[in-house]
């Protein structure tokens, strides 16, 4: 019966490998949280394997994804029923699948928060009542907020506030002081925080950003990774954590400033769009620096 099931489903697709389905994402793009790299690393933490399958067309691969059992890889459904819930974190990400544009084929495993890049890829994504936050271009944030943003770090930086990249940080490091900022923010450990410092050890190469220092400690921090596929950059910014005693500086303000800007620097140069995701559109903090965008689910 399982069998039936799987093949009424996967009809028309074809098991293949995962360096297969990585030619495909370099070839049609992506996001983070289907980035190749991503999907084998974060499957070895929770120790479920992948099967990949591909959409092929006079032989030609047309669209690919990563799936465990009916669902898209890296659900949070899987990890539940596996007893891994909370393994690593990343959010409600934007789901790019590698796929040719006007591809229009029928995607039947499980899957939410599907980009609207996917929308003429797959035929049978329906909208979602939720919608991701995606970070406004720099124009688009008034002349008034700009402002105020620059004039928080000024402040920052004359009480002694000091800006580090995070390469300067070994993997444990910034695990322990994310998870420490984060508990301080929300009162309850972060998702993840277990095994914080092996997860952003094996995603390194794509984790960008910044920590604000302030009297030599850590007291803002977000979890931000990027990739780069042919047509955009791909940028999810999972959490972040702050340190409330220090809420008169807006740390966590100036580090949205200070990472969204240093982005879209970084996207220009390569005159490439850039999706900077914030995750689902659920606080107020993010209406201030995002757009809604659309996402799809099967």
């Amino acid at each position: 019966m399982l069998n039936r099931i799987r093949s009424w489903r996967e009809r028309g697709w074809t098991a293949v490998d995962a360096a297969t389905y990585a030619q495909a994402w370099q070839r049609f793009g992506g996001s983070v949280a289907t980035h190749p790299l991503v999907i084998e690393q974060l499957a070895e933490v929770a120790g479920i394997p992948v099967r990949y399958l591909a959409w092929e067309q006079g032989g030609e691969v047309q669209a690919a994804i990563p799936t465990w059992g009916r669902h898209l890889a890296l659900s949070k459904q899987v990890l539940k029923a596996h007893g891994k819930k909370g393994v690593f974190d990343m959010g409600n990400a934007e789901f790019i699948l590698p796929a040719a544009t006007g591809a229009d084929v029928p995607l039947r495993h499980v899957g939410r928060y599907l980009s609207a890049l996917n929308q003429n890829c797959f035929s049978t994504l329906q909208e979602q009542a939720e919608s991701l936050a995606m970070a406004r271009m720099p124009e688009e944030l008034s002349k008034k907020f700009r402002y105020n943003q620059r004039r928080e770090l000024r402040l920052l930086e004359e009480a002694g506030g000091v800006v580090r990249p995070v390469s300067e940080f070994t993997s444990a490091e910034l695990g322990a002081m994310y998870c420490d900022l984060f508990l301080r923010r929300w009162e309850f450990p972060a998702t993840g925080a277990e095994r914080m410092a092996e997860v952003i050890e094996r995603l390194r190469s794509l984790l960008i950003g910044s920590v604000v220092f302030l009297n030599d400690a850590p007291i803002a921090i977000q979890l931000v990774y990027r990739v780069e596929a042919p047509e955009w950059i791909s940028v999810e910014y999972v959490n972040g954590g702050v340190d409330p005693q220090t809420r008169e500086f807006s740390p966590g303000s100036v580090l949205s400033f200070l990472n969204t800007q240093s982005a879209w620097e970084d996207a220009r140069a390569r005159n490439k769009p850039l999706r900077f995701s914030f995750g689902r559109s659920d606080r107020d903090y993010k209406d201030r620096w995002c757009n809604p965008v659309p996402v799809f689910q099967v």
